[in-house]
Protein backbone atom coordinates (compact mmCIF):
# COMPACT_ATOMS: atom_id res chain seq x y z
CA UNK A 1 0.00 0.00 0.00
CA UNK A 2 1.51 3.74 -1.05
CA UNK A 3 1.82 6.25 1.60
CA UNK A 4 -1.11 8.00 -0.12
CA UNK A 5 -3.62 5.44 0.17
CA UNK A 6 -2.34 5.23 4.00
CA UNK A 7 -3.25 8.53 4.25
CA UNK A 8 -6.69 8.52 2.78
CA UNK A 9 -7.76 5.48 4.66
CA UNK A 10 -7.41 5.83 8.15
CA UNK A 11 -7.63 9.98 7.90
CA UNK A 12 -9.74 10.60 4.85
CA UNK A 13 -6.98 12.92 2.97
CA UNK A 14 -6.51 13.27 -0.56
CA UNK A 15 -3.34 14.95 -0.61
CA UNK A 16 -0.46 15.68 2.15
CA UNK A 17 0.11 19.16 3.55
CA UNK A 18 3.36 20.58 2.28
CA UNK A 19 6.47 18.87 3.77
CA UNK A 20 4.72 15.68 4.51
CA UNK A 21 5.64 13.65 1.71
CA UNK A 22 8.88 14.35 2.06
CA UNK A 23 9.45 13.44 5.59
CA UNK A 24 7.28 9.81 5.06
CA UNK A 25 9.32 9.74 1.91
CA UNK A 26 12.69 9.52 3.69
CA UNK A 27 11.21 7.42 6.66
CA UNK A 28 10.38 4.67 4.56
CA UNK A 29 14.13 5.13 2.71
CA UNK A 30 15.26 4.26 6.60
CA UNK A 31 17.02 7.44 7.16
CA UNK A 32 17.20 9.06 10.42
CA UNK A 33 15.13 12.61 10.09
CA UNK A 34 14.86 15.24 11.68
CA UNK A 35 11.23 17.32 10.65
CA UNK A 36 11.30 20.52 11.54
CA UNK A 37 7.45 21.74 10.68
CA UNK A 38 5.56 24.84 11.93
CA UNK A 39 2.72 24.56 14.92
CA UNK A 40 -0.15 23.00 12.38
CA UNK A 41 2.00 21.70 10.01
CA UNK A 42 0.60 18.28 10.67
CA UNK A 43 3.78 16.42 12.37
CA UNK A 44 1.91 13.20 13.75
CA UNK A 45 1.34 11.45 10.47
CA UNK A 46 4.63 12.32 9.56
CA UNK A 47 5.14 9.01 11.57
CA UNK A 48 2.01 7.40 11.51
CA UNK A 49 1.77 6.92 7.98
CA UNK A 50 5.36 5.24 7.47
CA UNK A 51 4.69 3.30 10.90
CA UNK A 52 1.32 1.70 9.66
CA UNK A 53 3.50 0.77 6.26
CA UNK A 54 6.02 -1.36 8.43
CA UNK A 55 6.09 -4.29 10.42
CA UNK A 56 6.56 -4.08 14.09
CA UNK A 57 5.62 -1.16 16.59
CA UNK A 58 6.70 2.33 16.45
CA UNK A 59 7.97 3.73 20.04
CA UNK A 60 6.85 7.45 20.13
CA UNK A 61 8.52 9.34 22.90
CA UNK A 62 6.77 12.58 23.86
CA UNK A 63 6.77 14.82 27.36
CA UNK A 64 3.02 14.89 27.40
CA UNK A 65 1.02 13.20 29.30
CA UNK A 66 -2.33 14.44 28.35
CA UNK A 67 -1.02 14.56 24.15
CA UNK A 68 0.22 11.36 24.29
CA UNK A 69 -3.33 10.12 25.79
CA UNK A 70 -5.03 11.87 22.98
CA UNK A 71 -2.82 10.70 20.52
CA UNK A 72 -3.41 7.16 21.64
CA UNK A 73 -7.31 7.94 21.53
CA UNK A 74 -7.35 9.43 18.28
CA UNK A 75 -5.53 6.42 16.85
CA UNK A 76 -7.88 4.11 18.53
CA UNK A 77 -10.95 6.04 16.79
CA UNK A 78 -9.63 5.01 13.17
CA UNK A 79 -9.02 1.20 14.08
CA UNK A 80 -5.59 1.49 15.22
CA UNK A 81 -4.02 0.12 18.24
CA UNK A 82 -1.48 2.18 20.36
CA UNK A 83 -0.92 2.30 23.94
CA UNK A 84 0.58 4.41 26.22
CA UNK A 85 3.05 4.48 29.68
CA UNK A 86 3.44 7.36 31.71
CA UNK A 87 3.92 8.48 35.14
CA UNK A 88 0.99 7.36 37.42
CA UNK A 89 1.14 3.72 36.31
CA UNK A 90 2.27 1.00 38.39
CA UNK A 91 4.23 -1.46 38.14
CA UNK A 92 1.98 -4.17 37.00
CA UNK A 93 0.36 -1.76 34.56
CA UNK A 94 3.19 -0.94 32.88
CA UNK A 95 4.72 -4.60 33.00
CA UNK A 96 1.06 -5.18 31.28
CA UNK A 97 1.24 -2.59 28.47
CA UNK A 98 5.09 -3.39 27.71
CA UNK A 99 3.80 -7.31 27.44
CA UNK A 100 1.28 -6.06 24.64
CA UNK A 101 3.83 -3.64 22.79
CA UNK A 102 6.02 -6.78 22.57
CA UNK A 103 3.51 -9.51 22.25
CA UNK A 104 0.07 -8.38 20.55
CA UNK A 105 -0.29 -6.75 17.38
CA UNK A 106 -0.12 -3.13 18.89
CA UNK A 107 1.24 -0.48 15.67
CA UNK A 108 2.10 2.56 18.47
CA UNK A 109 3.71 2.67 22.09
CA UNK A 110 3.77 6.02 23.74
CA UNK A 111 6.06 6.55 26.15
CA UNK A 112 7.11 9.57 28.47
CA UNK A 113 11.08 10.19 28.69
CA UNK A 114 11.64 9.30 32.24
CA UNK A 115 10.76 5.80 31.14
CA UNK A 116 13.31 4.69 29.16
CA UNK A 117 15.95 4.20 31.14
CA UNK A 118 14.11 2.05 33.72
CA UNK A 119 15.35 -1.76 33.55
CA UNK A 120 11.61 -3.34 32.80
CA UNK A 121 11.47 -1.10 29.94
CA UNK A 122 14.59 -2.10 28.08
CA UNK A 123 14.21 -5.98 29.12
CA UNK A 124 11.03 -5.69 26.95
CA UNK A 125 12.69 -3.40 24.05
CA UNK A 126 15.77 -6.50 23.70
CA UNK A 127 12.49 -8.50 22.00
CA UNK A 128 10.09 -5.95 20.30
CA UNK A 129 9.97 -5.42 16.92
CA UNK A 130 10.46 -1.55 16.24
CA UNK A 131 9.49 -0.18 13.39
CA UNK A 132 10.29 3.35 14.36
CA UNK A 133 11.90 5.24 17.35
CA UNK A 134 10.25 8.90 17.10
CA UNK A 135 11.39 11.84 18.69
CA UNK A 136 8.00 14.11 19.68
CA UNK A 137 9.06 18.06 20.89
CA UNK A 138 12.71 17.25 19.66
CA UNK A 139 14.47 20.40 21.02
CA UNK A 140 13.76 19.16 24.65
CA UNK A 141 17.21 16.83 24.24
CA UNK A 142 19.15 19.93 23.51
CA UNK A 143 20.64 21.75 26.57
CA UNK A 144 20.26 24.27 23.84
CA UNK A 145 16.80 24.32 23.57
CA UNK A 146 14.17 26.48 25.42
CA UNK A 147 12.79 23.56 27.19
CA UNK A 148 15.60 20.80 27.76
CA UNK A 149 14.65 17.87 29.67
CA UNK A 150 17.56 15.46 30.49
CA UNK A 151 15.23 11.92 30.58
CA UNK A 152 15.41 12.64 26.76
CA UNK A 153 19.38 12.22 26.36
CA UNK A 154 18.47 8.01 27.26
CA UNK A 155 16.91 8.08 24.00
CA UNK A 156 20.55 7.45 21.99
CA UNK A 157 21.12 4.59 24.08
CA UNK A 158 18.07 3.39 23.32
CA UNK A 159 19.38 2.56 19.12
CA UNK A 160 22.13 0.21 21.00
CA UNK A 161 19.29 -1.73 21.73
CA UNK A 162 17.47 -1.84 18.50
CA UNK A 163 18.48 -1.13 15.02
CA UNK A 164 15.02 1.14 13.80
CA UNK A 165 15.71 4.58 12.28
CA UNK A 166 14.24 7.73 14.19
CA UNK A 167 11.76 10.22 13.24
CA UNK A 168 12.68 13.14 15.37
CA UNK A 169 9.93 16.50 14.69
CA UNK A 170 10.13 19.74 16.21
CA UNK A 171 8.39 23.11 15.61
CA UNK A 172 10.42 25.48 17.49
CA UNK A 173 14.40 24.43 16.82
CA UNK A 174 16.76 27.46 15.47
CA UNK A 175 19.94 26.39 13.67
CA UNK A 176 22.10 25.73 16.35
CA UNK A 177 19.35 23.73 18.31
CA UNK A 178 18.99 21.32 15.34
CA UNK A 179 22.30 20.56 14.94
CA UNK A 180 22.53 19.80 18.47
CA UNK A 181 19.37 17.28 17.91
CA UNK A 182 21.09 15.29 15.37
CA UNK A 183 24.79 15.08 17.50
CA UNK A 184 22.45 13.40 20.43
CA UNK A 185 20.35 11.30 18.26
CA UNK A 186 23.23 9.37 16.66
CA UNK A 187 24.10 5.60 16.74
CA UNK A 188 27.19 5.34 19.27
CA UNK A 189 29.76 4.33 17.58
CA UNK A 190 33.87 5.37 16.26
CA UNK A 191 34.61 8.94 15.93
CA UNK A 192 34.35 8.17 12.45
CA UNK A 193 30.93 6.53 12.25
CA UNK A 194 29.14 8.92 14.01
CA UNK A 195 30.57 11.50 11.89
CA UNK A 196 29.22 9.68 8.83
CA UNK A 197 25.96 9.40 10.77
CA UNK A 198 25.67 13.12 11.54
CA UNK A 199 26.19 13.99 7.78
CA UNK A 200 23.74 11.16 6.98
CA UNK A 201 20.79 12.05 9.07
CA UNK A 202 18.61 13.72 7.10
CA UNK A 203 17.22 17.46 8.06
CA UNK A 204 13.90 18.53 6.50
CA UNK A 205 12.97 21.93 7.28
CA UNK A 206 9.71 23.48 5.79
CA UNK A 207 8.96 27.14 5.81
CA UNK A 208 7.60 28.79 8.73
CA UNK A 209 6.21 31.31 6.72
CA UNK A 210 2.27 31.42 7.77
CA UNK A 211 1.52 34.41 4.97
CA UNK A 212 -2.35 33.77 6.41
CA UNK A 213 -1.13 34.87 9.64
CA UNK A 214 -0.77 38.38 10.97
CA UNK A 215 1.88 39.39 14.11
CA UNK A 216 1.01 42.47 15.90
CA UNK A 217 2.72 43.90 18.85
CA UNK A 218 1.11 46.84 20.77
CA UNK A 219 2.88 48.73 23.50
CA UNK A 220 -0.42 49.38 25.73
CA UNK A 221 -1.36 50.21 29.62
CA UNK A 222 -5.31 49.31 29.05
CA UNK A 223 -4.78 45.95 28.03
CA UNK A 224 -8.46 44.77 29.04
CA UNK A 225 -9.67 47.91 26.54
CA UNK A 226 -7.47 46.41 24.16
CA UNK A 227 -8.56 43.15 24.13
CA UNK A 228 -12.70 43.86 24.23
CA UNK A 229 -11.57 46.36 21.01
CA UNK A 230 -9.92 43.06 19.67
CA UNK A 231 -12.48 40.62 20.29
CA UNK A 232 -15.24 43.21 18.88
CA UNK A 233 -13.44 43.09 16.01
CA UNK A 234 -12.52 39.72 15.51
CA UNK A 235 -15.14 36.79 14.57
CA UNK A 236 -14.65 33.36 15.09
CA UNK A 237 -12.77 31.19 18.32
CA UNK A 238 -10.03 32.98 20.04
CA UNK A 239 -7.11 31.81 23.00
CA UNK A 240 -5.88 34.12 25.49
CA UNK A 241 -2.79 33.40 27.05
CA UNK A 242 -1.76 34.67 30.21
CA UNK A 243 1.20 33.39 32.66
CA UNK A 244 -0.44 32.59 35.59
CA UNK A 245 -3.67 30.66 36.70
CA UNK A 246 -5.18 32.88 38.55
CA UNK A 247 -4.97 35.48 36.01
CA UNK A 248 -6.66 33.45 33.66
CA UNK A 249 -9.68 32.72 35.98
CA UNK A 250 -9.90 36.74 36.24
CA UNK A 251 -9.49 37.11 32.98
CA UNK A 252 -12.58 35.24 31.92
CA UNK A 253 -14.42 36.29 34.80
CA UNK A 254 -14.00 39.44 33.48
CA UNK A 255 -14.90 39.01 30.04
CA UNK A 256 -18.05 37.04 31.01
CA UNK A 257 -18.85 40.17 32.81
CA UNK A 258 -18.69 41.86 29.48
CA UNK A 259 -20.68 39.61 27.59
CA UNK A 260 -18.19 37.46 25.90
CA UNK A 261 -18.45 33.90 25.63
CA UNK A 262 -15.18 33.02 27.47
CA UNK A 263 -13.94 30.12 29.99
CA UNK A 264 -10.26 29.54 31.34
CA UNK A 265 -8.63 26.40 31.25
CA UNK A 266 -5.35 25.38 32.63
CA UNK A 267 -2.99 22.33 34.63
CA UNK A 268 -4.86 22.95 37.98
CA UNK A 269 -8.77 21.75 36.40
CA UNK A 270 -9.66 18.19 37.19
CA UNK A 271 -9.06 16.05 33.97
CA UNK A 272 -12.94 16.10 33.54
CA UNK A 273 -13.43 19.79 33.94
CA UNK A 274 -10.27 20.34 31.56
CA UNK A 275 -11.93 17.57 28.54
CA UNK A 276 -15.23 19.59 29.13
CA UNK A 277 -13.85 22.86 28.61
CA UNK A 278 -11.26 21.88 25.80
CA UNK A 279 -14.59 19.85 24.34
CA UNK A 280 -16.62 23.15 24.47
CA UNK A 281 -14.56 25.51 23.17
CA UNK A 282 -13.96 23.52 20.12
CA UNK A 283 -17.68 22.80 19.41
CA UNK A 284 -17.63 26.32 19.68
CA UNK A 285 -19.88 26.81 22.95
CA UNK A 286 -17.37 28.84 24.21
CA UNK A 287 -15.66 31.70 21.88
CA UNK A 288 -12.75 32.61 24.28
CA UNK A 289 -10.66 30.54 25.80
CA UNK A 290 -8.49 32.00 28.41
CA UNK A 291 -5.69 29.94 29.30
CA UNK A 292 -1.94 29.17 30.69
CA UNK A 293 0.65 27.43 27.98
CA UNK A 294 -0.88 23.69 29.24
CA UNK A 295 -3.73 24.22 26.55
CA UNK A 296 -3.59 23.79 22.76
CA UNK A 297 -0.52 20.82 22.80
CA UNK A 298 -2.59 18.82 20.07
CA UNK A 299 -5.62 20.77 19.62
CA UNK A 300 -6.41 20.82 15.97
CA UNK A 301 -8.77 23.56 15.62
CA UNK A 302 -8.87 24.94 12.43
CA UNK A 303 -11.17 28.13 12.52
CA UNK A 304 -8.75 30.10 15.40
CA UNK A 305 -9.11 33.98 14.22
CA UNK A 306 -7.41 35.01 16.99
CA UNK A 307 -4.39 34.58 19.53
CA UNK A 308 -3.83 37.03 22.06
CA UNK A 309 -0.42 36.74 24.18
CA UNK A 310 -1.56 39.20 27.42
CA UNK A 311 2.19 39.34 28.68
CA UNK A 312 5.75 38.62 27.77
CA UNK A 313 6.38 34.74 27.23
CA UNK A 314 9.55 33.60 27.73
CA UNK A 315 11.00 33.25 24.90
CA UNK A 316 10.39 33.53 21.30
CA UNK A 317 10.04 29.44 20.71
CA UNK A 318 7.12 29.47 22.98
CA UNK A 319 5.52 32.72 21.61
CA UNK A 320 5.83 31.47 18.04
CA UNK A 321 4.12 27.79 18.48
CA UNK A 322 1.54 29.67 20.60
CA UNK A 323 0.61 32.24 18.12
CA UNK A 324 0.92 29.50 15.11
CA UNK A 325 -2.30 27.89 16.30
CA UNK A 326 -4.25 31.05 14.85
CA UNK A 327 -5.59 30.26 11.05
CA UNK A 328 -4.76 26.70 10.41
CA UNK A 329 -7.10 26.70 7.95
CA UNK A 330 -5.01 28.95 5.93
CA UNK A 331 -7.50 31.94 6.66
CA UNK A 332 -6.60 35.31 7.48
CA UNK A 333 -5.81 35.02 11.20
CA UNK A 334 -4.34 37.38 14.10
CA UNK A 335 -1.47 36.66 16.16
CA UNK A 336 -1.59 39.84 19.01
CA UNK A 337 1.11 40.54 21.87
CA UNK A 338 -0.23 43.43 24.03
CA UNK A 339 2.73 44.15 26.61
CA UNK A 340 3.97 47.20 28.75
CA UNK A 341 7.15 47.59 30.98
CA UNK A 342 5.43 46.17 33.76
CA UNK A 343 6.14 42.70 31.75
CA UNK A 344 9.71 43.47 30.89
CA UNK A 345 10.04 43.86 34.91
CA UNK A 346 8.14 40.70 35.56
CA UNK A 347 10.13 38.92 32.67
CA UNK A 348 13.15 39.95 34.38
CA UNK A 349 12.19 38.76 37.64
CA UNK A 350 10.97 35.93 37.07
CA UNK A 351 14.54 34.68 35.15
CA UNK A 352 15.66 35.84 38.37
CA UNK A 353 14.14 33.05 40.27
CA UNK A 354 14.67 30.55 37.59
CA UNK A 355 17.90 29.97 38.97
CA UNK A 356 18.34 30.30 42.52
CA UNK A 357 21.48 30.06 44.15
CA UNK A 358 23.15 26.35 43.67
CA UNK A 359 23.66 26.48 47.71
CA UNK A 360 19.82 26.84 47.71
CA UNK A 361 19.48 23.92 45.33
CA UNK A 362 21.39 21.96 47.43
CA UNK A 363 19.60 22.73 50.78
CA UNK A 364 16.61 21.98 48.86
CA UNK A 365 17.87 18.65 47.68
CA UNK A 366 18.56 17.84 51.78
CA UNK A 367 15.27 19.11 53.13
CA UNK A 368 13.28 16.82 50.14
CA UNK A 369 14.60 13.81 51.71
CA UNK A 370 14.39 15.21 55.78
CA UNK A 371 10.50 15.77 54.07
CA UNK A 372 9.68 12.22 52.84
CA UNK A 373 11.96 10.49 55.40
CA UNK A 374 14.39 9.58 53.62
CA UNK A 375 17.83 8.32 55.62
CA UNK A 376 21.54 8.96 53.69
CA UNK A 377 22.29 6.21 51.64
CA UNK A 378 18.44 5.46 50.32
CA UNK A 379 15.93 6.44 48.05
CA UNK A 380 16.99 5.11 45.01
CA UNK A 381 14.20 4.89 42.55
CA UNK A 382 11.72 5.96 44.76
CA UNK A 383 8.42 7.62 43.98
CA UNK A 384 6.37 9.62 45.93
CA UNK A 385 3.47 11.93 46.11
CA UNK A 386 4.53 15.70 46.23
CA UNK A 387 2.70 18.37 47.57
CA UNK A 388 4.73 21.93 46.73
CA UNK A 389 2.33 24.01 49.58
CA UNK A 390 2.63 21.42 52.08
CA UNK A 391 6.66 21.29 51.65
CA UNK A 392 7.06 25.10 51.23
CA UNK A 393 4.67 25.98 54.29
CA UNK A 394 7.16 23.43 56.30
CA UNK A 395 10.05 24.93 55.64
CA UNK A 396 9.16 28.41 55.30
CA UNK A 397 10.16 28.90 51.35
CA UNK A 398 9.23 30.70 48.55
CA UNK A 399 6.85 28.41 46.55
CA UNK A 400 8.43 30.01 43.08
CA UNK A 401 12.29 29.52 44.11
CA UNK A 402 11.29 25.98 45.35
CA UNK A 403 9.79 25.32 42.10
CA UNK A 404 12.51 26.30 40.03
CA UNK A 405 15.17 24.48 41.93
CA UNK A 406 13.38 21.18 41.57
CA UNK A 407 13.44 21.88 37.90
CA UNK A 408 17.42 22.31 38.17
CA UNK A 409 18.06 19.12 40.08
CA UNK A 410 15.82 17.29 37.48
CA UNK A 411 17.94 18.79 34.57
CA UNK A 412 20.88 17.41 36.13
CA UNK A 413 19.09 14.66 36.68
CA UNK A 414 18.82 14.18 39.91
CA UNK A 415 14.98 13.48 40.15
CA UNK A 416 11.86 13.35 38.15
CA UNK A 417 9.13 16.28 38.71
CA UNK A 418 6.17 15.92 37.03
CA UNK A 419 3.51 17.66 37.87
CA UNK A 420 -0.57 16.97 37.96
CA UNK A 421 -0.07 12.80 37.32
CA UNK A 422 -3.33 11.05 37.50
CA UNK A 423 -3.35 8.42 40.31
CA UNK A 424 -5.67 5.72 39.42
CA UNK A 425 -7.72 3.72 42.10
CA UNK A 426 -6.08 1.33 44.21
CA UNK A 427 -7.39 -0.94 46.02
CA UNK A 428 -6.13 -3.92 48.52
CA UNK A 429 -9.05 -6.40 50.23
CA UNK A 430 -8.33 -6.94 53.49
CA UNK A 431 -10.46 -9.50 54.39
CA UNK A 432 -9.70 -12.94 54.88
CA UNK A 433 -10.91 -14.59 51.35
CA UNK A 434 -12.56 -17.65 52.94
CA UNK A 435 -14.44 -15.22 55.51
CA UNK A 436 -15.75 -12.82 53.01
CA UNK A 437 -18.48 -15.85 51.48
CA UNK A 438 -20.24 -15.81 54.81
CA UNK A 439 -20.12 -12.52 55.71
CA UNK A 440 -23.54 -9.94 55.94
CA UNK A 441 -23.23 -7.20 53.19
CA UNK A 442 -25.18 -3.67 53.91
CA UNK A 443 -26.10 -4.42 50.36
CA UNK A 444 -25.80 -6.63 47.38
CA UNK A 445 -24.40 -4.41 45.25
CA UNK A 446 -21.14 -4.55 47.44
CA UNK A 447 -20.74 -8.10 47.26
CA UNK A 448 -20.85 -7.77 43.92
CA UNK A 449 -17.89 -5.21 43.83
CA UNK A 450 -15.89 -7.66 46.05
CA UNK A 451 -16.77 -10.29 43.17
CA UNK A 452 -15.46 -8.69 40.55
CA UNK A 453 -12.80 -7.38 41.89
CA UNK A 454 -11.64 -11.28 43.41
CA UNK A 455 -12.21 -12.17 39.61
CA UNK A 456 -10.06 -9.02 37.93
CA UNK A 457 -7.36 -8.85 39.85
CA UNK A 458 -5.98 -11.87 41.49
CA UNK A 459 -3.20 -9.78 43.54
CA UNK A 460 -5.62 -7.40 45.12
CA UNK A 461 -5.63 -9.60 48.43
CA UNK A 462 -1.23 -9.26 49.02
CA UNK A 463 -1.20 -6.03 47.48
CA UNK A 464 -2.54 -2.51 46.48
CA UNK A 465 -3.95 -3.20 43.05
CA UNK A 466 -4.95 0.36 40.63
CA UNK A 467 -8.31 -0.70 38.95
CA UNK A 468 -9.92 0.67 36.63
CA UNK A 469 -12.61 3.13 38.19
CA UNK A 470 -15.35 3.73 35.06
CA UNK A 471 -14.64 -0.46 34.02
CA UNK A 472 -15.57 -1.22 37.46
CA UNK A 473 -18.49 1.00 38.04
CA UNK A 474 -20.01 -0.56 34.54
CA UNK A 475 -19.84 -4.37 35.52
CA UNK A 476 -21.55 -3.19 38.45
CA UNK A 477 -24.48 -1.43 37.05
CA UNK A 478 -23.14 1.63 38.89
CA UNK A 479 -22.42 5.36 38.13
CA UNK A 480 -19.10 6.31 39.25
CA UNK A 481 -20.32 8.45 42.17
CA UNK A 482 -22.61 5.64 43.74
CA UNK A 483 -19.26 2.96 43.20
CA UNK A 484 -16.96 5.53 45.45
CA UNK A 485 -20.10 5.48 47.78
CA UNK A 486 -19.79 1.79 47.94
CA UNK A 487 -15.98 1.55 47.95
CA UNK A 488 -15.70 4.23 50.99
CA UNK A 489 -18.39 2.11 53.24
CA UNK A 490 -16.43 -0.83 52.58
CA UNK A 491 -13.16 1.00 53.95
CA UNK A 492 -15.35 2.00 56.73
CA UNK A 493 -15.63 -1.28 57.49
CA UNK A 494 -12.16 -2.67 57.31
CA UNK A 495 -12.98 -4.94 54.55
CA UNK A 496 -11.01 -2.85 51.77
CA UNK A 497 -7.89 -0.43 51.74
CA UNK A 498 -9.40 2.66 49.53
CA UNK A 499 -7.40 5.22 47.93
CA UNK A 500 -8.94 6.82 45.41
CA UNK A 501 -7.63 8.50 42.27
CA UNK A 502 -6.31 11.67 42.63
CA UNK A 503 -4.40 14.03 40.64
CA UNK A 504 -0.88 14.80 42.55
CA UNK A 505 2.64 15.72 41.69
CA UNK A 506 5.07 13.10 41.87
CA UNK A 507 8.74 13.12 42.86
CA UNK A 508 11.13 10.38 41.87
CA UNK A 509 14.62 10.51 43.29
CA UNK A 510 17.12 8.77 40.26
CA UNK A 511 20.29 7.62 43.05
CA UNK A 512 20.32 7.36 46.55
CA UNK A 513 20.31 10.36 49.20
CA UNK A 514 23.85 11.98 49.28
CA UNK A 515 25.84 13.61 52.02
CA UNK A 516 25.68 17.46 52.02
CA UNK A 517 28.71 19.14 49.82
CA UNK A 518 28.55 15.66 47.54
CA UNK A 519 25.58 16.63 45.24
CA UNK A 520 26.79 17.86 41.64
CA UNK A 521 25.06 20.72 40.87
CA UNK A 522 27.53 21.23 37.13
CA UNK A 523 28.21 24.74 37.57
CA UNK A 524 29.11 24.86 34.09
CA UNK A 525 25.80 23.66 32.78
CA UNK A 526 24.06 25.85 35.20
CA UNK A 527 25.78 29.16 33.83
CA UNK A 528 25.52 27.80 30.50
CA UNK A 529 21.31 27.40 31.21
CA UNK A 530 21.55 30.53 32.52
CA UNK A 531 22.67 32.65 29.83
CA UNK A 532 20.78 30.41 27.40
CA UNK A 533 17.59 31.21 29.27
CA UNK A 534 18.61 35.17 29.34
CA UNK A 535 19.29 35.51 25.65
CA UNK A 536 16.17 34.13 24.95
CA UNK A 537 14.71 36.61 27.19
CA UNK A 538 16.34 39.50 25.81
CA UNK A 539 15.33 38.34 22.17
CA UNK A 540 11.95 37.83 23.01
CA UNK A 541 11.66 41.49 24.86
CA UNK A 542 13.88 43.11 21.46
CA UNK A 543 10.81 41.57 19.61
CA UNK A 544 8.58 43.44 21.49
CA UNK A 545 9.81 46.58 21.50
CA UNK A 546 11.83 47.17 17.96
CA UNK A 547 9.77 48.99 15.10
CA UNK A 548 12.38 48.59 12.26
CA UNK A 549 11.84 45.14 11.09
CA UNK A 550 8.43 43.63 9.71
CA UNK A 551 7.39 41.09 12.57
CA UNK A 552 7.10 38.24 10.04
CA UNK A 553 10.58 39.02 9.26
CA UNK A 554 11.83 39.01 12.34
CA UNK A 555 10.69 35.63 13.64
CA UNK A 556 11.76 33.70 10.40
CA UNK A 557 15.27 35.31 10.80
CA UNK A 558 15.16 33.69 14.19
CA UNK A 559 14.60 30.75 13.06
CA UNK A 560 17.24 30.53 10.36
CA UNK A 561 14.77 31.49 7.71
CA UNK A 562 16.52 34.61 5.79
CA UNK A 563 14.98 34.86 2.30
CA UNK A 564 11.69 36.18 3.34
CA UNK A 565 10.01 39.43 2.20
CA UNK A 566 8.20 42.21 4.24
CA UNK A 567 4.54 40.64 5.11
CA UNK A 568 3.25 43.85 4.08
CA UNK A 569 0.15 43.95 7.13
CA UNK A 570 1.76 43.87 10.61
CA UNK A 571 2.39 47.07 12.71
CA UNK A 572 5.55 47.81 11.31
CA UNK A 573 4.70 47.72 7.65
CA UNK A 574 1.51 49.26 8.65
CA UNK A 575 3.89 52.12 10.23
CA UNK A 576 5.84 52.40 7.08
CA UNK A 577 2.89 52.96 4.74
Amino acid sequence: MEALEVLKQFWGYDSFRRGQQEIISSALEGRDTLAILPTGGGKSVCFQVPALMREGICIVVTPLIALMKDQVRNLESRGIKALCIHAGMNRREVDTALNNAAYGDFKFLYVSPERLSTTLFRSYMEVMKVSYIVVDEAHCISQWGYDFRPDYLQIASLRDLCPAPVIALTATATPSVAQDIVRLLVKRGTEAQMKRDREAFRVIKSSFERKNLCYTVHKCSDKLGALLNLLSRTEGSTIVYMRSRAKCEQISSFLTSQGHSASFYHAGLSPAQRSQRQQEWMSGNIRTMVCTNAFGMGIDKSDVRLVVHLSLPDSIESYFQEAGRAGRDLKDSKAVLLWNGNDVRSLKDLLALSFPEREFIEDIYQKLHIFNSIPYEQGQGFSIKFSLEDFCAHFSLQKAKVFYALKYLQMTSHLSYCEDVDIPLRIKILADRNLLYGMQFESPVQELILETLMRGYPGIFSTLQSVDEPGLAGKCSLSVPELRMELYRLSLEHIIKYVPLSRDDVLTFHHNRLMPGNLDLDKQKYEMLKSNACSRAEAIIDYASQTSQCRSRYLLAYFGQQDSCNCGKCDVCLRRE
